[in-house]
């Protein structure tokens, strides 16, 4: 098994929690498959009136495993794409799902992990939660719908500044940006995030999905951003920059990227 997503219900709220202790919740396909099939199952339930995000151990997500891309790198393109599919399937049943999914990030939300958040309908982080898309780094761009998301609720400036360094961004500078909804106390998001995902749950949950819908069709669907992204991401993890990204992390240096 690589990764395990626990499901559990308080009262009409579903909780999936991200729980891979070794890899600091990294993503694995077993994981975004249970979570996949788990929204699935929320939208279908008429008992389930909202969703809550998090993981386990003081951790949201480290995102994407290195290693098992260092893998697909060496595999044919196509493989690629089929397994970055397997993670946008569970970003396309997150915004397909008509009930309000929200996010309680603890610690630190990177890479797929920071995609996987903003892919939710609203945030609960911790006051010193961060936040990171680190792809750039190994010679790689974002996936999970992250640039889509991305260029809804943030500046093109802003937008550029995250995805061009890469760089580690805190809770409360994108609260003040309105991408995070509510900053608690250092251990309390869950608790937070349920709380409200239940007065969510108690309110009109069709009304609801259809704001969602709506919401939805204003900004324009992620799907073809999804596409997008994949095709990148299966260009440049097939590529010469990020074979030279990932070889130098694991490597311990500093990049020295092709130039042309």
């Amino acid at each position: 098994m690589t990764g395990r997503l626990t499901v559990a219900h308080q009262g009409r709220v579903m909780v999936l929690t991200m729980d891979d202790a070794a890899t600091r919740n990294a993503l694995g396909p077993d994981m975004m498959a249970t979570a996949r099939d788990a929204l699935n199952q929320a939208a279908a339930d008429p008992d389930v009136g909202a969703v809550v995000l998090t993981g386990a151990g003081g951790t949201f997500s480290s995102g994407g495993n290195l290693g098992a891309l260092l893998d697909n790198a060496k595999s044919d393109p196509e493989v690629t794409r089929a397994n970055l599919e397997l993670f946008h399937g569970w970003t396309r049943a997150m915004r397909a799902c008509p009930k309000p999914v929200v996010a309680a990030v603890e610690g630190a939300a990177a890479g797929a992990g920071f995609s996987i958040a903003l892919g939710c309908d609203l945030i609960v982080a911790a006051e010193d939660a961060t936040f990171t898309l680190a792809y750039v780094k190994v010679g790689l761009n974002p996936d999970g719908g992250a640039t889509a998301f991305l260029a809804r609720a943030a500046t093109p400036q802003l937008a550029a500044e995250i995805m061009f360094e890469g760089g580690r961004i805190g809770a409360e500078r994108l609260a003040q940006l309105a991408i995070v909804n509510r900053l608690v106390a250092p251990g309390a998001a869950l608790a937070e995030a349920t709380a409200w995902a239940e007065q969510l749950a108690a309110g009109p949950t069709l009304a609801i999905g259809r704001a969602k819908r709506l919401i939805e069709s204003g900004f324009g669907a992620p799907d073809a951003q999804l596409d997008r992204e994949a095709a990148f991401f299966a260009e440049a993890l097939h590529g010469a920059e990020a074979a030279e990204g990932i070889a130098a992390f694991f490597e311990k240096r500093a990049p020295d990227y092709p130039r042309g």
